[in-house]
């Protein structure tokens, strides 16, 4: 096992700095909502000017999810590889510059080359705060300490309207690109600052640094080869991992980059609607503290870690139903109330997809696996995302959206299904490939 420094001689140490590095990464969540969420408020206006029908903004959307569905595994290695200090003050940079430039873009293909860009730096967000949680965090915090930096982007999804369509309304879109953008060089700058492994921090208490080791006393169990791709992906965990997100993240993306545009097509005009686009991303909010903090009592109440994780994901798969209602009003309430509660439950099954590589696999491969699931992801959104175009084009009116929000609602529940087959111990688990469940 790695030597565990002491703490420096004279440097006070923090009390319960796991909890500040988790605040950190909830920090870099949040800016990359901000980024990405300032085409998707202004595209009803963007279509307008530039000409572009729903197809037409999906091919910009796809360009930004095939970059990030290439990133997560491209960019969930390397940060087994290089770390996440390094990785993320890389990847963070990368992202911040293209939100700087994209307002160079003057047409549908500059947009989608700007959108790619920024796509490829902000895949690595998941995959680097998940192999940080494993590192930072024993079992019963780490769905709560998932749910606090995945919290992010739904802060960021309810700030952005307000900063976004403000600096749109007075001075154009062009600004409104570039403000969040800044915003990240100043977050890199506190996270080369204050982070560091907790083998190597010089800030970490004793209690703290025992309590770790004590967790991690099961590591010695795991296999110590590091696996590659294709002995991972020959695991039914890994399977059940990617699952958990390509099942479900596609509902929540259609939310962050459609939604505003299926409150017009609901005949909602955006200034008046301007609560309902905030109300989803609160209500996600609150889901990830729920789906974290549920899984961490039941598991101090007793439960076995698996049972404590399926029992949230029962209850996102069912709760994501809530979707189909919505075909039935136009009523600006019901709509937003039947959405929060579908993010609310998407955000609790998303807080178990997004711990769960931590709680089985050694921190060598929770990036790379954590990686995975977010390709699979992309890929489930990039499919997604041309059928909502394509078909959103066919229909017109106040039901052009009706049969996706249909599917919408059934996917997760059918994803849900999958990963209480997959999600199991197996042979696996005795040759110490993954943890126990």
């Amino acid at each position: 096992m790695t030597d565990i420094a002491p703490t420096i001689p004279g440097r006070r140490a923090v009390f319960n700095l796991r909890w500040w590095i988790a605040a950190l990464l909830f920090a870099s969540t949040i800016i990359n909502y901000l980024d990405r969420q300032t085409l998707s408020l202004l595209a009803p206006f963007l279509k307008v000017q530039y000409h572009w029908s729903n197809t037409d903004y999906a091919y910009i959307v796809i360009a930004f999810r095939v970059a990030y569905a290439i990133g997560q595994t491209v960019f969930g290695r390397l940060m087994d590889k290089i770390g996440t200090r390094r990785g993320l003050s890389l990847t963070v940079a990368w992202y911040s510059i293209v939100s700087v430039f994209t307002p160079l873009a003057s047409g549908l293909y500059s947009f989608g080359l700007f959108r790619f860009l920024l796509g490829a730096g902000e895949s690595a967000n998941w995959p680097a705060a998940t192999k940080a949680v494993s590192e930072w965090f024993p079992k019963q915090e780490r769905g709560l300490a998932t749910a606090f930096f995945d919290s992010g982007s739904s802060v960021g999804g309810a700030i952005a309207p307000f900063l976004v369509l403000s600096i749109y309304f007075r001075w154009g879109w062009r600004p409104a690109v570039m403000v969040p953008g800044v915003l990240g060089f100043a977050w890199i700058i506190l996270w080369r600052k204050f982070y560091s492994p907790p083998d190597t921090h010089p800030r970490i208490s004793d209690d703290e640094r025992k309590m770790l080791a004590i967790d991690k006393a099961d590591l010695v169990s795991v296999n110590a080869a590091e696996p590659r791709w294709r002995e991972l992906l020959r695991l039914p965990q890994t399977w059940g991992i990617i699952v958990a997100r390509a099942f479900t993240d596609p509902v929540w993306y259609f939310v962050t980059d459609w939604f505003p545009i299926y409150l017009v097509a609901k005949g909602i005009d955006l200034r008046s609607g301007l609560l309902a686009v905030w109300v989803p991303f609160l209500a996600a909010d609150l889901g990830n503290f729920f789906g974290g903090g549920v899984s961490g009592w039941l598991i101090k109440r007793g439960w076995s870690l698996g049972n404590a994780r399926k029992a949230v994901v029962i209850f996102g798969g069912v709760g994501v139903t809530a979707l189909i209602p919505t075909i039935f009003t136009t009523n600006l309430f019901a709509l937003t109330s039947l959405f929060a509660f579908a993010t609310f439950s998407y955000a609790s099954f998303s807080t178990i997809a997004n711990v769960l590589p931590s709680d089985l696999y050694a921190s060598r491969s929770v990036a790379s696996v954590s990686g995975l699931s977010g390709t699979a992801s992309g890929i489930g959104t990039i499919i997604a995302f041309g059928l909502v175009g394509h078909y959103s084009d066919l229909r017109h009116g106040i039901h052009e959206f009706d049969p996706i929000m249909v599917v919408a609602g059934l996917i997760p529940f059918a994803g849900m299904i999958l990963v209480l087959l997959l999600i199991r111990n197996t042979k696996a688990t005795e040759q110490g490939w993954v943890r126990s469940i």
